[in-house]
């Protein structure tokens, strides 16, 4: 990570702006909020929470933090939280730290904040009264109507992202049994799906199951499903997991948490700057958020977020 110094940055002695979800990792942190933030406070700046009832308000207050003279944004949750602080950070001045506090908390351990929350603010406070950051890359992805989204770790385009959105969709049962059950679901309904990849310019045509594109090597909490994907390197790793069956899929999976799937005869690994992914009834999922449906572009883009560390 290329470390950037605090003259790099015009609003270096504003606000901390924290965007904190107190029900994140169905709340098992939610008390330990208040020593959170008091332990940016020792940083000597001041802190402002942000309040946001939806995932759309938080991403309207991040924006309106970062636009009206934040000097860092925080955010104290897992992955989802991440992604919505994400939209507003990337491709600014304003440094960005994450503290991991979620069921996933993939980007911010892949980009090297500790896992334990009231460490990585013990980390970011220093950074803060260092005036210090460092570089990451993050993806960029841009839907058929011209829309766009950031994401920090890894944009999911197969079965995890037909899981999700099933899902998504059921009202019963509550809990991550609608998890388990959509899961069930999907693996009765598994076929492989015809994409079209075009790798910096050059075109794939291939029958798949699973397709993952990461800036970073996690999703899920903790699976590895990109594992060699580096968050400074201006790549983005692509893995396809190709004409995979029911039993090979559940065989498949335990192993992803090592990342060791990628080992597999039917698992093929790519790299490219720009990936232009399309397939057919496909909502994708980035940081575990829902996202854009295919086609869409994903671009590296170097140097787009600065991390407090």
């Amino acid at each position: 990570m290329l470390p950037v110094t605090a003259d790099d940055h015009p609003h270096a002695g504003g606000p901390v702006a924290v965007l904190a979800n107190p029900t994140a990792g169905r709340g098992r942190h939610r008390g330990l909020l208040s020593r959170l933030l008091d332990g940016l406070a020792v940083a000597g700046r001041p802190v402002e929470v942000l309040s946001a009832a939806s995932p759309a308000q938080a991403e309207a207050v991040c924006r309106a933090a970062v636009s009206d003279g934040a000097g860092a944004l925080v955010a104290i949750g897992g992955d989802g939280t991440v992604h919505r602080a994400l939209q507003a950070a990337a491709g600014t001045d304003v440094p960005f730290g994450a503290v991991p506090a979620g069921t996933g908390n993939d980007f911010a351990v892949d980009t090297g904040f500790p896992a334990d929350p009231l460490a990585a603010v013990a980390v970011i406070a220093d950074a803060l009264r260092a005036g210090r950051s460092s570089l990451v890359d993050l993806a960029r992805m841009t839907g058929a109507d011209g829309g766009e989204r950031w994401y920090g770790a890894v944009l999911a385009a197969g079965f995890d992202a037909i899981v999700n959105e099933r899902a998504n969709r059921m009202r019963w049962p509550r809990g991550p049994r609608r998890y388990d059950l959509a899961i069930l679901v999907e693996l009765a309904r598994l076929r492989p799906r015809r994409y079209t990849l075009r790798l910096d310019g050059v075109p794939h045509e291939l029958d798949a199951v699973l397709v993952a594109v990461g800036n970073c090597p996690s999703y899920g909490g903790g699976m590895r499903i990109c594992p060699d994907a580096d968050p400074t390197d201006g790549l983005l790793d692509v893995v396809v997991g190709g004409r995979i069956d029911r039993r090979t899929l559940i065989r498949i999976k335990p192993r992803i948490y090592h990342g060791t799937h990628v080992e597999h005869p039917l698992v093929r690994t790519y790299r490219a700057r720009t990936v232009e992914l399309s397939a057919e009834g496909i909502t994708t999922y980035a940081d575990g958020e829902r996202s854009l449906d295919l086609p869409v572009t994903v671009s590296a883009v170097p140097g787009a977020l600065r991390l407090l560390r």
